[in-house]
């Protein structure tokens, strides 16, 4: 149980994530869908590489400051799947234009018009994606005639090149059987179909339709109007994953070591690991604050900042104080982002310290 490190322990077992990074590579190239992952997922310039060798044209951030990050260790061909909003981020966003190959997202007037200063300034024309909602409300221009009036308001701006459309229909994942999931996936891929020939009726050229979760990927057969995919999550998978049926335990790589530091009742003990290792995060569809590899008669039940609850029948199951489990989280995006380094292992060996280069970048 990697003794040599210290509890609680992040680790990535490394043999799973290349296998999942080669499973999603192969089925979108058969499907002929391009692949740019979402990097929130590690936050680690280590595993974009690995997603690059595979196939991906390019990386998909969150926020300005991953794609800083990364722009900086050599990786190109950035989208920013968030909006640019104000003086300070323009200014940013000019200098890593002038640098990288980078495309932005708006929804507003307001927005397309800094991006439009910014082309203007650089002699740089910016390719710019029309964000569409895809049902979250979050943000996004409304599918259909909506997009298509605002792509006519922006489309003449200098300094702006709009170059397609994105969306992220995360409602996908309140599906709960196969059928719902790929019922959702065409009403995805038929929403921005339609937007795209609306637009394209309009005048307005659709070069890049991006759309995309790991759901949406995984069943990429249904995807049919996508060019591009930005699944993420699929890399490490978690409790979610194997709820909702796209993955098993043997496919979640992130995990979480942690050691028995109390058992202060029959069938109850107490881990080193609390919200600030697991996270407060539910999962999709099961209780509880994550899996216990290999042992379904210990349940995680509770969580304090520094502390797991655990339940199990003391007439089938001992735990000691100094015992190690393994965990598999409710949500593993969000924890990398709470980390330095996360150790890599593979065969039950740690192999390598993996940076999370992009730790913090939320601004």
């Amino acid at each position: 149980m990697y003794n040599e490190l210290t509890t609680p322990a992040v680790i990535v077992d490394l043999d799973i994530a290349e296998r999942n990074i080669g499973r999603m590579a192969a089925k979108l190239k058969q499907y002929g869908i391009r692949h740019r992952p979402h990097i929130k997922s590690t936050k680690s310039v280590y595993f974009a590489r690995k997603q690059l060798e595979a196939g991906a044209i390019g990386i998909t951030t969150a926020k300005l400051s991953e794609a800083e990050t990364f722009a900086e260790a050599g990786i190109d061909n950035i989208l920013i799947a968030y909006p640019i909003i104000g003086d300070d981020k323009l200014a940013r966003f000019e200098r890593l234009h002038k640098k990288a190959a980078v495309i932005a997202t708006v929804d507003s007037v307001y927005g397309a018009e800094g991006l439009s200063r910014v082309g203007v300034a650089s002699g740089k024309p910016v390719d710019t994606l029309i964000e569409i909602d895809g049902g979250l409300n979050r943000g996004g221009r409304q599918p259909g005639e909506d997009a298509v009036a605002f792509a006519r308001e922006i489309v003449s701006l200098p300094g702006i090149r709009v170059r397609g459309i994105m969306g992220y229909f995360g409602t996908v994942y309140g599906n709960t059987d196969e059928a719902s999931f790929r019922a959702a996936v065409r009403l995805e891929s038929d929403t921005m179909r339609q937007t795209a020939q609306a637009l394209a009726e309009a005048g307005i050229a659709v070069d890049i339709v991006s759309t995309g979760s790991s759901p949406a990927a995984l069943l990429c057969e249904e995807l049919s109007s996508a060019t591009e995919v930005r699944a993420g999550n699929y890399i490490l998978f978690d409790v979610s994953g194997v709820a909702m049926g796209f993955a098993s335990e043997e496919d979640c790589a992130l995990r979480v070591v942690a050691t028995v530091v109390s058992t202060p009742l029959p069938g109850r003990a107490t881990i080193d690991a609390g919200t600030k290792t697991l996270t407060s995060d539910k999962a999709h569809h099961r209780e509880g604050f994550g899996i216990v590899v290999g042992r379904p008669d210990i349940r995680i039940t509770g969580l304090n900042e520094e502390h797991g609850f655990l339940q199990f029948d003391p007439a089938e199951v001992t735990l000691s104080v100094g015992d190690r489990i393994e965990i598999i989280p409710n949500h593993s995006c969000v924890i990398p982002n709470l980390c330095d380094t996360i150790a890599g292992v593979r065969q039950g060996r740690v192999e390598r310290s993996i940076v999370i280069d992009a730790r913090g970048c939320n601004y």
